[in-house]
Parts: structure tokens; C-alpha cells; sequence
């Protein structure tokens, strides 16, 4: 067992097991907002890794050792989060932590018979949370299958929302259009909370002007995001058929999803073994032994057809390169899934479709629980996402008591630069709002802004 690096308290006090890619992700982001962490890893080399990028404590050993979490303090631990790649370290980690300590735990539990037992397992070992990458990467995969005109689909209010991403295209109703115009001529709750253009960020007003090519994020309703595609012309039709290359979680969860929607699911796995499992779970799907990246394969099995197309293999390379087939040889609705965050840049300019990035679901959905934890007295925090390569955060806040900001019309509310708020989710009802609107307490609210770190709901005013 060896100890090194140097953390300061400021903030909670978590201790992270694992220092793969969720647990450095976790690592970069709850250090840079000011938590004291210490990083357990069984390999020495990823501690000094981990411990000469980020100002944390490192040690070697094994997180289940109830003598190595004592090492790395649990007693005083505000929160222990478990993402080593073993789903039952996991969960012994934190039946160990619970045991013996007052801290919250979080595991990441990835296999589907595990996952099936969420309730279950959350309840018997007193897990204030579960997380499984794979699963909610699929979940969002499969919403943008449900609606292939989006980039991607982020969702909030218990899925009564979405905040959507997509293209201007040149010559459309948008393309030269202002957002106050765009207010006025649309007959559909629809609020443009960001827009991308030449690699600048903007949280645009009223008098902003939107031209071919931006990348924006717009807030509906989730029952009329069609709605909204169908009347600026961007109306695609509806994916009937998906080809998944890859057969491992992330390709039996969106298969599974997809399914049950009455889809049609071809999966092209190349370990036989795989393939056979998959066959029994999964009865409906078509599922093919065979090498995803034979073009003559892809052909053979109609990829010039498909309306979907997912890339999901365990290697980034291979997912990029047949995505870019995909695009050059169909039509289909693409989406890629990226493991590592490596070259973000030249991925960036490459038009890879839609891009899955499981580390970062993971991240966001711990990050949320940690601010709402750390310092939320009148509102808690229940959805967080980042947008445009954590330029732009998404937050959607539950206000549970009276705060500045309930009751005060929004037109009068002293919001900081570079803010907006995009909907009050009230009872179920999504309220897209305007400057008379105001916030209430049991509401939830969802606020877009480039700022970073926000914690209560009181943090969007001056």
C-alpha cells in the first residue's frame, strides 16, 4: 500500500475507487469545483498518473480492504464513489464504506442482471445512488434515433423536456432569422438556449440573429420537438430499422430499448461466443457473427438501407472509421460511441453525426448529486448536463423552499451575464417562460448559462 499526492480541504471530502476513465473524469471535474478527494486504485501507476495531473491524495490498494479505506479516511468522508471496472468491488466498497462510516455511497454497476436489481440493491446496501454508463448511453441513443433530425437529446423534468441539438441548415426557415422572430412566427413552445458558431458559445437574446451552420440547443416540450422539426422543414422520417456494429452492454441495452418500441435490430458481433449470448437475450434481434468493419459485409446486410446506424465497439478508431463509411454510403441517422476524450478537437471536425461519450454520462449525473449535496439548502439539483465541450452547462434545479428569486416576475430578476432561463417545470406542466413569468416554490427550473459550478438556484442572480 503507498500513499501520494496532497489534497486541501475545501468543499466535501470524497474518496473515488478506481482511476480508469470515469474515475478520472470525476477526478478532473469535483477537484476543479473545490472537493477534497483521495483516489483508491490497486495500480500504483494510476495513482502516480492520476496524482501528478490533479492536486488529490493517492493510494495504492484495494478499496473493499476496510484497513485501505481507513487509510484514505473514510470516517470523516462526506461521499465514497465506486468505478472500478468491477461492478461487485463496487458494490462491496460501498457495503465496507456504509458498514463503517456515515458517508453516502455511489456505485457504477454495469452488468444487466445487476442492473435489473437496482431498487433492490440501492435499498439493501444503502446506496444513495447507482450509476451504469452503458445503460443511460443507450437511453440517449435511443432518443436520438427517435428523433434523427438532433445531433443530441439531452432530457430533464422526468423526461417532460428535452434540450436539443442540430444544424442550421443554409437557406431554411432559420437560416437569417432572429430568436425574438423566431418567438413570434412559431406557434410551438421552443426556446433557443445556445448556439455554436466558429467555435464560439453564445447565450443568445432576442436581437440574435441565427445563420447556416450554427449549432443550436433549443428547449421544447418533449411531444412537440416534432412538432418544432416539422415547421422550420426539417421533418426526417422515422427510423424503422438500426444496425448496431458491436455487441457488448452499451448494444444490448439500446437493442433491448429499441425492441420493445418494435423496431427492427440487426447487431454485427464478431466474437461467437457474444453472439450466442445475445441470441438468447435477445430473441427479436438479428444477430450476426461477423467482422463490423468488412465493407463487403456491411453491404451484404443492407447498411445502404438502414435508417439507423450505431457504432459501438470497445475501440474509438474502428467506431470513427465506420461511421464515416456509414455517412459517405447511406442516408441512415448515425450515432458513434467515444470512449476516450483524446484528440476532442479533430473528432470535433469530423462529421461523425451524433457522438455518445458514456465517461461523461456517468460524470454529470455524480457531479449533480455532489452540488446538490454540498451546498443546496433552498433548491437541490436534479438534472446537470454539459454542452459544447463543457463550455455551457444545463442545470435543472428543484426549488424547495422560498429563495430570492421565487415569486419575482423574471423580466426583474438580476440575472448574471451569459445566463437563461429556459423552463419552469410546474406539476408536470412545462411553462417555456417569458419576462412576466415567475418561479415558484415545488417547481423545477432549468437553467442554461456559461458559468460554471452552481450549486442553488440563488446562483443565477448577481
Amino acid at each position: 500500500m503507498s500513499k501520494s499526492g496532497k489534497a486541501e480541504q475545501n468543499g466535501l471530502n470524497i474518496i473515488i475507487v478506481g482511476a480508469g476513465k470515469v474515475g478520472i473524469a470525476l477526478t478532473e471535474q469535483l477537484s476543479k469545483e473545490g472537493h477534497a478527494i483521495t483516489v483508491i486504485d490497486s495500480s500504483s501507476a494510476k495513482i502516480r498518473e492520476i496524482t501528478g495531473l490533479y492536486d488529490v491524495m493517492g493510494i495504492t490498494g484495494n478499496g473493499a480492504s476496510y484497513t485501505v479505506l481507513d487509510e484514505a479516511g473514510v470516517s470523516d468522508a462526506d461521499l465514497l464513489i465506486a468505478v472500478s471496472g468491477s461492478d461487485e468491488l463496487n458494490l462491496l466498497c460501498c457495503t465496507v464504506a456504509s458498514r463503517s462510516s456515515k458517508c453516502a455511497v455511489i456505485a457504477r454497476v454495469r452488468t444487466p442482471d445487476y442492473s435489473r436489481e437496482t431498487s433492490y440493491l440501492r435499498d439493501k446496501l444503502g446506496l444513495a445512488m447507482i450509476i451504469n454508463p452503458e445503460l443511460e448511453a443507450a437511453r440517449e441513443a435511443a432518443r436520438m434515433l427517435y428523433l434523427p433530425s438532433a445531433i443530441d437529446v439531452n432530457s430533464f423534468a422526468h423526461g417532460q423536456a428535452e434540450l436539443i441539438k442540430f444544424k442550421v441548415p443554409e437557406g431554411g426557415k432559420l437560416d437569417g432569422i432572429t430568436i425574438a422572430a423566431l418567438g413570434w412566427d412559431s406557434d410551438f413552445q421552443v426556446l433557443i438556449a445556445a448556439v455554436e458558431r466558429d467555435g464560439e458559445v453564445y447565450i443568445p437574446s432576442g436581437s440574435f440573429r441565427l445563420m447556416k451552420d450554427d449549432i443550436i440547443s433549443f428547449v421544447t416540450p418533449r411531444a412537440r420537438a416534432k412538432d418544432f422539426f416539422t415547421d422550420i422543414g426539417l421533418a426526417t422520417g422515422k427510423v424503422k430499422d438500426v444496425m448496431i456494429i458491436g455487441g457488448g452492454r452499451s448494444a444490448f441495452y439500446l437493442a433491448t430499448n429499441l425492441l420493445r418500441r418494435g423496431l427492427t435490430v440487426k447487431i454485427i458481433e464478431i466474437d461467437p461466443a457474444r453472439c450466442e449470448e445475445l441470441a438468447i437475450l435477445l430473441p427479436k434481434a438479428i444477430v450476426l457473427n461477423g467482422d463490423g468493419t468488412d465493407e463487403d459485409l456491411l453491404k451484404e446486410e443492407g447498411i445502404e438501407r438502414a435508417d439507423g446506424f450505431c457504432a459501438l465497439t470497445g475501440i474509438d478508431e474502428e467506431n470513427i472509421l465506420l461511421t464515416l463509411h456509414a455517412r459517405n454510403v447511406s442516408d441512415a441517422k448515425v450515432i458513434t460511441k467515444i470512449n476516450r476524450i483524446n484528440f476532442k478537437d479533430a473528432i470535433a471536425q469530423l462529421d461523425l453525426g451524433s457522438v455518445l461519450y458514456p465517461r461523461y454520462i456517468a460524470t454529470e449525473a455524480i457531479v449533480a448529486y455532489v452540488r446538490a449535496r454540498y451546498n443546496s439548502t433552498s433548491s437541490n439539483i436534479e438534472t446537470l448536463y454539459h454542452l459544447y465541450d463543457h463550455r455551457v452547462e444545463a442545470i435543472e434545479f428543484r426549488v424547495g423552499g422560498n429563495t430570492e428569486v421565487t415569486g419575482v416576475p423574471i423580466m426583474q430578476l438580476p440575472l448574471k451575464e451569459d445566463l437563461l432561463i429556459s423552463f419552469i417545470n410546474r406539476a408536470g406542466k412545462i411553462i417555456i417562460p417569458r419576462g412576466h413569468d415567475t418561479i415558484e416554490k415545488g417547481d423545477t427550473v432549468m437553467i442554461v448559462t456559461k458559468h460554471s459550478g452552481f450549486t442553488d438556484i440563488n446562483d443565477i442572480l448577481r
